[in-house]
């Protein structure tokens, strides 16, 4: 984490099925109400530079490889999915077979993001090296960057080190 945050804590529950079917929920526990949310909360399209402001994201490294896949969601709804052939390099959108589904949950206390969404069929069936991260915008504009690991000197989701959960289809 960097420092700069209303947040306190961010934890993230998974599963992955057979098919492909991945299910997040992010929950930020903090002051909520310093945290700056888009505007329109029902949205739900493709976008990019979601990064910029308040979002949760999900980075899956292909084992023995140096591609990767980038997966963006907003508490707008808005969302994006991105693939790359090695570090930063060789970035295109990655089609997704239906949008995700993203609900968000608030109080004053807490704000959780659930998604779901199906992985490509090139990448059903496979196991990861997964990076869970979120940056956090408040008010005035600062932001934190919260991570697994943030194993460079500066925060970098991209960074391979940082994949540090194995994330594997249940049953295996």
């Amino acid at each position: 984490m960097t420092p700069v945050s209303a947040i306190d804590q961010i934890t993230v529950e998974w599963s992955m099925s057979e098919t492909g079917i991945i299910w997040l929920r992010y929950h930020a526990v903090g002051n909520v109400g310093q945290v700056r949310l888009p505007d329109d909360l029902d949205q739900s399209r493709r976008m990019d530079d979601l990064w910029q402001n308040t979002c949760f994201e999900l980075f899956l490294g292909e084992p023995a490889t140096e591609r990767y896949s980038e997966f963006n969601f907003s508490p707008s709804g808005n969302w994006a999915a991105y693939s790359f052939d090695h570090y930063r390099d060789g970035m295109d959108p990655l089609a997704l077979a239906q949008p995700p589904e993203i609900y968000m949950d608030f109080s004053d206390t807490h704000m959780a993001l659930e998604v779901t969404f199906g992985l490509p069929d090139i990448r059903v069936g496979e196991e990861f090296d997964a990076g869970l991260s979120a940056v956090i915008e408040i008010q005035n504009g600062e932001k934190s960057l919260w991570a697994l690991a943030h194993p460079a000197a500066n925060p970098d989701f991209h960074h391979r080190d940082g994949f540090t959960l194995k994330m594997e289809a249940a049953g295996r």
